[in-house]
């Protein structure tokens, strides 16, 4: 319980978007969580991995803040629940993952919305809310995403988020129990090149 204890307070790491606000997830986050995921599972579950039989369950959201902070502590991603500013509830999830450094500098964007707050640009906002935290903060040079062709909700969003359609992936990812075919998506930095990270992690 004692690393529990450590993950829930985090570091101060918030962005800040229009209209959401973005934190990596806490112990305290699982009742909301729990109650949003079940609500929208059926919404969800076609565009996402199949959920375990304990998905919902307490030990393992305990995992996931688990493999989250080790995450977070190698820099190779930055999870985050997105809460609503006008009354802080609870709204999806927001992921930057597969962090590359070197002569990538790159990582992929990965993102779900509750049921419940879908079609309010809450989804967009956290978007454009980690493309900035990416490039400016820690001065990535490039961001992907990808999504199943039928997915054209999520194919607007990234258009209207800045993202360029780059191509079409055969069996990219194993969505609801299948190989699914995926179609790519690519952001470059318009701030040039970066010496690094800025020090800090707030935006």
């Amino acid at each position: 319980m004692a690393l529990l204890d450590w993950i829930a307070p985090e570091s101060g790491l918030r962005v800040e978007g229009e209209g959401v606000r973005l934190r990596p997830p806490r112990a305290s986050d699982y009742a909301e969580w729990r109650e949003l995921r079940a609500v929208s599972r059926a919404f969800l579950q076609p565009w996402e991995p199949t959920w375990p039989a304990d998905d919902l369950s307490r030990v393992a959201f305990r995992r996931r803040l688990l493999a989250y902070a080790r995450d977070r502590e190698v820099g190779a991603a930055y999870p985050f629940f997105v809460f609503r500013t006008s009354d802080d509830a609870l709204t999806g999830g927001i992921t930057l993952s597969n962090i590359r450094r070197g002569v990538a500098q790159t990582g992929s964007i990965g993102y779900w919305c509750g049921k419940p707050f879908t079609r309010q640009g809450l989804t967009l906002a956290a978007v454009k809310a980690l493309i900035g935290f990416s490039f400016r903060t820690l001065a990535l040079h490039r961001l992907e995403a990808a999504c199943i062709p039928e997915n054209q909700a999520s194919r607007d969003l990234l258009g209207k988020a800045g993202f360029a359609e780059e191509g079409h992936a055969k069996a990219y990812l194993k969505i609801n129990g299948a190989w699914r075919d995926h179609v790519l998506f690519g952001l470059v930095s318009p701030l040039g090149d970066h010496d690094g990270p800025d020090e800090g992690v707030s935006v």
